[in-house]
């Protein structure tokens, strides 16, 4: 079973950037795919990004696409969300989440498709 701590969440204007790092302990983030997702205020929980258990490929929610990057550093056990040009709309709890896969090229995008959560990192972009 492995255990999952999302950090780098915080306050930032709208244009900037932030890093969140989801670390992995228990078993190594090669057994899982993995992905983020976010929950806004009153929202349900959405996908924002995923990668494969083998690390080849990656997939995003379309408003995301060309300014979060998501990617994993094995030797650290650790996945991370890059996002750039922030916008207020991004305001949520971030998730990291990840699934035991016998499939190496598979990605989830929905909350069921996963078995294990993080407990959340608070992202608040200011206008």
């Amino acid at each position: 079973q492995v255990q999952l701590v999302e950090s780098g969440g915080g306050l930032v204007q709208a244009g900037g950037s932030l890093r969140l790092s989801c670390t992995a302990s228990g078993r190594t983030i090669t057994n899982y795919a993995m992905g983020w997702f976010r929950q806004a205020p009153g929202k349900e929980r959405e996908f924002v990004a995923g990668i494969t258990r083998s690390g080849g490929n990656t997939g995003y929610e379309d408003s995301v696409k060309a300014r979060f990057t998501i990617s994993t550093d094995n030797a650290k056990n650790t996945m991370y969300l890059q996002m750039s040009s922030l916008e207020p709309e991004d305001t949520a709890v971030y998730y990291c989440a990840a699934r035991g896969s016998g499939i190496l090229n598979w990605i989830g995008r929905s909350v069921p498709s996963y078995d294990y959560w993080g407990q959340g990192t608070q992202v608040t972009v200011s206008s």
